[in-house]
């Protein structure tokens, strides 16, 4: 059983460490790519604070396809190139947005959302997927933030 309570009375960067710790257990303790993408959206939900949206878009057939996540539901597809999710994995890069309505092309899943933070998934020179968070608040996601997703990333292409 994953015990994500015991983050409640840690300071933000502790739980940061600590969902490490948890996407490591949960990666080496289960072989299903879809099981453990599930967990850890559940993971990263836990840790990190005013979020409406935690998942996973996987590379299938030239677009990204929603995968496990946490909140409402989301758009099913996403091309390459659209949207933030589409344009990270196009630039290969991390993409901080703190206004998603000022960047060109955003795609609103969620009306709600107001930043969004992207991580692409690439091993190998291979597109596996996108991790995309999302934030009711403006200019939510801080540099430190985006460490330690890059971290969870890093711990999931490990695994694959």
């Amino acid at each position: 059983m994953i015990k994500v309570d015991v983050m409640k009375k840690m300071s933000e960067e502790e739980k940061y460490k600590y969902m490490l710790i948890l996407t490591e257990g949960q990666l080496s303790s289960e072989k299903d790519f879809i099981a453990n993408l599930s967990n850890i959206s559940a993971i990263i939900n836990a840790a990190i604070d005013r979020c409406n949206w935690v998942g996973f878009y996987l590379y299938k057939e030239g677009e990204l396809v929603l995968g496990p996540f946490q909140g409402l539901p989301a758009c099913n597809r996403i091309a390459i190139g659209k949207g933030v999710c589409g344009t990270a994995i196009e630039e290969n890069k991390v993409l901080r947005v703190g206004d998603v309505e000022k960047f060109p092309g955003h795609i609103a899943c969620d009306s709600a959302s107001r930043s969004e933070i992207v991580v692409p998934i690439v091993k190998n020179h291979s597109i596996i997927g996108v991790l995309d968070i999302d934030s009711p608040e403006l200019n939510r996601f801080t540099e430190l933030e985006e460490a330690y997703l890059i971290k969870v990333v890093e711990k999931i292409k490990k695994y694959i």
